[in-house]
């Protein structure tokens, strides 16, 4: 079977995709993550709704707690819940 896309295209339409993007977004299991993360939600308009600041909390009292990973799991979604509330505006 022939493939559609040759090798120098596919290069091509990498090298397009990626210079779309403004830079790649660098995530680790850090506590500064976790604040990153509640930086980035406290400048949405609909952090302060349910279920955002729930799970802004929840996930802010993990990440103090060392569950980073959990913590970063909970502020994801309020981020996506932020997001979610905007768009069906």
């Amino acid at each position: 079977m022939q493939s559609l896309v040759t090798p120098p295209a596919l290069l091509l339409v990498l090298a397009m995709s990626a210079s779309a993007e403004p830079g790649p977004r660098v995530t680790t299991d850090t506590v500064e993550y976790c604040g990153s993360l509640a930086a980035r939600l406290a400048d949405m308009p609909a952090a302060a709704q349910e279920p955002s600041r729930r799970l802004a909390a929840e996930g802010m009292r993990l990440c103090g707690n060392g569950h980073v990973r959990v913590g970063i799991a909970k502020l994801r979604r309020a981020v996506r819940a932020a997001q979610a509330s905007t768009s069906d505006r």
